[in-house]
């Protein structure tokens, strides 16, 4: 039971994106399609699972002192891989992300995971903690990927899958979309959470 809820935790109770806030910069810029979102986000996933799983087999050999150097020595490493295989494999996603993939060594919800929970847990719950929430991370990147696109330039995926009389609302797909877009979702999913519990 303790491990189904380390795993869903990350979608809910404690979503990177929507209810810690962490990520944002890579949320906001990668979102104005779900092909971008939903890159960043297994990329991310990848990094987070791989680098929970190597600091927490080390975490009774590393001194306390230098805990931080060495967590993001391991996340660069695993971000390099992830860099080098999309580069190799997917051009095109990797020119879509840019300079965000490299950026994600510095992306405090990783690092963060890695002081807070892998640094301190056993390696199969760091494993666990690391899925759920970088899947988390991924599930909010499609979803404001998909709407963005979807109101942004009417397609899903790039396929375009509404009428001939749509009027595409261009601020969706700009940076200030990607603002309006996140606040309005995060509103939503709080005036869910109240309503639910004054019932």
């Amino acid at each position: 039971m303790a491990s189904v809820q380390e795993f869903t935790k990350g979608f809910h109770q404690q979503n990177p994106v929507f209810k810690q806030a962490l990520g944002l910069c890579p949320t906001l810029a990668v979102t104005n399609s779900v092909q971008g979102g939903l890159g960043m986000g297994l990329a991310a996933t990848f990094v987070l699972v791989c680098s929970n799983l190597l600091i927490s087999s080390m975490r009774n050999i590393v001194p306390k002192k230098i805990r931080i150097p060495i967590y993001i020595v391991v996340i660069a490493t695993f971000v390099t891989i992830v860099d080098l295989v999309m580069a190799g494999f997917l051009p095109s996603l990797h020119k879509t992300l840019g300079i965000f993939v490299p950026l994600i060594v510095v992306n405090c919800m990783i690092l963060g995971r890695a002081e807070a929970f892998a640094g301190n847990q056993k390696v199969t719950l760091s494993f666990i903690d690391g899925l759920g929430m970088g899947l988390g991370f991924t599930y909010a990147l499609v979803l404001l990927g998909t709407i963005r696109e979807l109101l942004g330039n009417g397609s899903f995926f790039g396929i375009p899958v509404m009428s001939a009389s749509f009027e595409p609302v261009l601020v969706m797909i700009l940076p200030p979309g990607a603002f309006l877009t996140i606040g309005l979702v995060m509103g939503f999913l709080h005036w869910l959470e109240n309503r639910k519990t004054q019932k």
